[in-house]
């Protein structure tokens, strides 16, 4: 009899878990304006929020941290991070900086002017801020089967070749200065991009001169979905895979807090020298020396430790195992998800669960204050709040999908909470015709509003 797969780890540490009762949580959402990041920890049964900094870190990672070196420059963990990414990425330049988004500000206060256009699969929160911060525009090029919850199509996160060409031949080199490709694409669904796909965009950006970047904080989850669904990969490893995923651009940014498995850290790697000592220059301005960019020489060597880990394939079958769980679960029970499901998360499509809701009852939110109300289960909008205001007209731009997002931390939680969160998730959608109406805005800010928004009920 073939034995079932389990997680290729122990549990060593544990951390108590408050639990609530409904009318407890009734009034701190209230109290927190019903925006779920305004809620503290403990008032959080199961925090699924974000998978970003919220994963178990190694016995390995944790005796890094005792071996850092803290010198302020030329640090040997610095070192041993430089040369896992290059192992890794084949990347020679590193600049290190305190998270993703500083990564991304580094790399943008040199590359996007106002008027710049910048196309690829659906721009996250952060990238799409620093963007239309410094009056550029984003442009999304992502296949239509990305926005077909039941669409079986295995990966969703590529880019739709044509629409870029015609991006191409509207604005040309002189208004693109990179194409930009999310691995995985987390806006579409934590969807992966195929080594296919990524070589099509290659060729037709060679033609018309656009460098490649990568948003590369969850490139091992990509690397083992080209793995188990690109027949050419099907013997490599994951190591290898990421070594030839990231052949194909000229550099990356990352949030180390997520395939990173650190709680803190980010960097841009580069391969032209040229653009690393113009962005190190931002560097030092805004996150530090060349060689700590804001982190500890500790959070460096646990993060070199990390990125070893992370692109072990048994560590990721168990990792995308416990989401695809959850997801079908779910699925199991009616509840729409996109499908196939992610590699850090399920997300729930609420115009499905809610379709009598109007888009500007905010649906994907309403839906999360329910989950939070029901169980203490702390999820995420990923719909027309995250996606803000137009820059020009401020009228709300209504994505073609509006999701709860429930991000699974890594190494954190076990398959007894992945029950829990199903069957509280069941109830609410057993109930969901008993919410007949959701959530006005009282003040917002005037860009990425959805951290800080404050809503009252309709």
């Amino acid at each position: 009899m073939k034995l079932p797969f389990i997680e290729p780890y122990r549990i060593k540490t544990i951390e108590e878990i408050n639990f609530s009762t409904r009318e407890e949580r009734e009034k701190w959402i209230e109290d927190a304006e019903y925006n779920l990041f305004n809620l503290q920890s403990n008032q959080v049964i199961i925090d699924l929020l974000t998978d970003s900094g919220t994963g178990a870190m190694s016995d390995k990672q944790w005796a890094e941290m005792m071996t850092g070196d803290e010198s302020y420059a030329g640090s040997s963990s610095f070192k041993k991070l430089k040369d896992t990414v290059e192992q890794l990425t084949g990347f020679p330049y590193l600049l290190p900086t305190h998270q993703g988004r500083a990564a991304e500000n580094v790399l943008f206060s040199v590359l996007v002017k106002e008027g710049h256009i910048i196309p690829g699969n659906t721009h996250f929160d952060t990238t799409k801020g620093h963007i239309e911060f410094r009056k550029a525009h984003a442009v999304d090029c992502t296949i239509d089967e990305a926005f077909s919850i039941d669409d079986p199509y295995p990966f969703k996160g590529n880019i739709d070749i044509e629409k870029l060409e015609k991006i191409y031949q509207q604005y040309g080199k002189e208004k693109i200065p990179f194409t930009l490709i999310t691995i995985t694409c987390n806006s579409s669904g934590g969807q992966p991009v195929s080594i296919e796909n990524i070589r099509a965009v290659k060729a037709l950006s060679e033609r018309y001169n656009i460098p490649i970047f990568f948003d590369a904080a969850r490139f091992a989850e990509n690397a083992f979905f080209i793995k188990e669904r690109e027949k050419e990969f099907h013997h490599q490893t994951i190591k290898e895979i990421c070594k030839e995923m990231f052949s194909y651009a000229d550099g990356m940014t990352m949030s180390s807090k997520k395939d990173g498995l650190v709680n803190i850290g980010g960097f841009l790697a580069l391969k032209n020298e040229e653009l690393y000592q113009e962005a190190g220059n931002f560097g030092i301005i805004y996150e530090g020396y060349l060689t700590y960019g804001g982190l500890a020489g500790r959070d460096l060597a646990a993060l070199a430790q990390g990125l070893q880990e992370s692109t072990e394939h048994s560590y990721l079958q168990a990792r995308i195992g416990q989401v695809i769980y959850l997801g079908e679960k779910l699925r199991s029970y009616g509840i729409p998800v996109q499908y196939p499901i992610g590699g850090h998360a399920v997300f729930v499509d609420a115009l499905g669960f809610y379709p009598h809701l109007k888009r500007d009852d905010f649906p994907a939110q309403t839906l999360g204050i329910e989950l939070y109300k029901e169980a203490g289960v702390r999820g995420v909008e990923i719909g027309t709040l995250l996606a803000d205001r137009d820059p020009e007209t401020r009228e709300n731009r209504y994505p073609a999908l509006e999701l709860l997002r429930l991000a699974i931390p890594r190494r954190t939680y076990t398959q007894n909470h992945m029950d829990y969160i199903a069957k509280a998730l069941k109830n609410v959608f057993d109930r969901r015709e008993e919410v007949t109406k959701g959530y006005s805005i009282a003040w917002e800010a005037p860009i990425l509003r959805h951290f800080t928004v404050k809503l009252k009920k309709k």
